[in-house]
């Protein structure tokens, strides 16, 4: 058993500005003079915790790991009353991402996500692969609507009662429709009785596709509004990124070593995604192993931290 290795504290941080009215907050832990690793926080809109810094050798890596535009303690925040997203976007996120690696003087460096961390990490590797040693990811996911369709609709046959009350949240007419979308209108709302209301009834989805878990109910109204207004922005618009063109592209990343982590309990796994990008990958590691949609499962640790270790020599 590997385990995390112990707390860390950031040795720098900062805010950057990187245009359009946004900065995004970014800190580096560990060693300054270790192999670079890029951490990329799930969502959109979960930012980065302190318990991402332990997934990598402190004395071999320098970790880097930021809140992406909107959340955390990026500016501005989008669970303020009032949220501008038109500045928000994946493509503005693959900008973000190059100014910090630009502003941090860094050549190329590991990447290391989850879920949407994974999509926005391998969207970025196929478009800067010069700019990637090598990927370390889990909670697999690629961007494309039958995944996010999965997890708005699909999974209602497994949640019955939980997706009734999510669907009923909406509009007679929205809830035929693309339900993200529905509710990305109803977080636009400048009332606060009907975007609060809103980002409860998403949490509550959230939180019955994975019993067991810290509930995202349970976070700070603000956390909990700008989690919900941006994930439903992303996947109501496709995440920016033409279906399906991560697996189609994945032959770009050849010759970038990469493991990809995935629970076999992960709701993910119904629409076979981790075998798509394995086979679309060429080279790639997947190694199954006992958890579900979370990172916090002995043998997702493990597994991750033996990834890390295994690139921690690679520049």
């Amino acid at each position: 058993m590997r385990g995390r290795y112990p707390e860390i504290e950031p040795y720098a941080s900062g805010l950057l500005d990187v245009g359009d009215g946004h900065r995004i907050y970014w800190e580096t832990c560990g060693n300054p003079e270790g192999a670079p690793a890029l951490v990329l926080h799930g969502g959109p809109g979960s930012g980065c915790g302190p318990g991402l810094r332990r997934y990598f050798d402190p004395s071999r890596y320098r970790i880097v790991l930021f809140d992406q535009r909107g959340c955390g303690r990026s500016l501005p925040f989008a669970g303020e009353a009032t949220a501008d997203l038109s500045a928000n976007t994946t493509f503005h996120q693959f900008s973000d991402i190059e100014r910090l690696r630009e502003h941090l003087a860094i050549e190329r460096w590991l990447l290391f996500g989850g879920s949407w961390g994974c999509v926005l990490g391998l969207a970025y590797a196929e478009r800067f692969p010069d700019r990637v040693t090598s990927i370390v990811m889990m909670g697999l996911a690629t961007g494309r609507r039958a995944e996010t369709d999965l997890l708005t609709r699909g999974l209602g046959r497994y949640f019955p009662d939980e997706w009734a009350r999510f669907r009923d949240h909406l509009s007679p007419e929205d809830r035929e429709t693309d339900l993200a979308a529905g509710y990305a209108r109803l977080l636009a709302t400048p009332d606060p009785a009907v975007h609060v209301a809103a980002a409860d009834a998403w949490c509550r989805w959230e939180d019955a596709l994975e019993p067991g878990s810290p509930g995202f109910a349970d976070e700070p109204p603000g956390w909990r509004l700008a989690f919900a207004r941006l994930v439903t922005h992303y996947w109501s618009h496709g995440s920016w990124l033409e279906d399906g063109e991560v697996l189609a592209n994945a032959a770009r990343l050849a010759g970038i070593p990469g493991v990809l982590v995935q629970g076999t309990l992960d709701l993910g796994n119904l629409i076979g995604t981790p075998w798509a990008l394995a086979d679309a990958w060429p080279g790639v590691e997947l190694r199954m192993v006992d958890a579900a949609h979370e990172m916090r499962s002995a043998s997702m640790i493990d597994g991750l931290v033996e990834a890390t270790d295994r690139f921690s020599d690679r520049r």
